[in-house]
């Protein structure tokens, strides 16, 4: 009897362990997660975007090619080198060159989104345009900058990307790393 009494409790000990360690793993798979979304990903999803075409101060049809993504690791911010070509509706005149703008990113978890904010023109270069004329296209630029990337997510979340195991999550915070952002994601409440 010592025996059997002993194998049962060794055995309602061990099923309870087993429930114990259960449901610790289904708590770990309904908590936070990091998703990492490699530099690749985002830029092919980036150049789906583009061309992005634009009228600047209704002087300047300005068209943006050719994103070029840079992740400015630890800082949460990104580089955005485009190929701008820049020509008043009016005239048969254009102006072609490069642009640089950087900015802050965050989730928008409302849009399922990874987007930048406070972006601004860190180098517009425009060939054949005078120096006097191009500064103040640049300065144009910022602003138009800050308005155009608002809209323009630099990483986009399908539905199927947050959902786990039955359970909906939602992008709350990223961290960039070198070659990556990596994006947490929590239970949807």
């Amino acid at each position: 009897m010592d025996k059997g009494i002993t194998r049962r409790r060794f055995g309602l000990t061990a099923a309870a362990l087993a429930a114990g360690a259960l449901l610790a793993s289904c708590a770990s798979l309904s908590g936070p997660r990091r998703v990492e979304i490699s530099q690749a990903k985002l830029q092919a999803g980036l150049e789906r975007r583009f061309p992005l075409r634009n009228r600047l101060l209704e002087l300047f049809d300005v068209q943006l090619t050719r994103p070029q993504l840079a992740i400015l690791a630890d800082s949460d911010r990104v580089a955005l080198t485009m190929d701008v070509s820049v020509s008043p509706p009016f005239l048969r005149q254009s102006w072609a060159g490069t642009m640089t703008l950087s900015g802050h990113l965050y989730v928008d978890a409302a849009r399922s989104g990874v987007f930048m904010a406070d972006a601004h023109v860190d180098r517009f270069d425009i060939q054949g345009m005078d120096s006097a004329r191009a500064r103040d296209l640049g300065r144009a630029a910022d602003v138009l900058m800050n308005q155009l990337v608002r809209d323009v997510a630099i990483y986009s979340f399908r539905m199927e990307d947050l959902r786990y195991a039955g359970t909906q999550f939602v992008p709350t915070r990223l961290d960039t790393v070198p070659g990556a952002l990596v994006v947490t994601v929590e239970p949807a409440r």
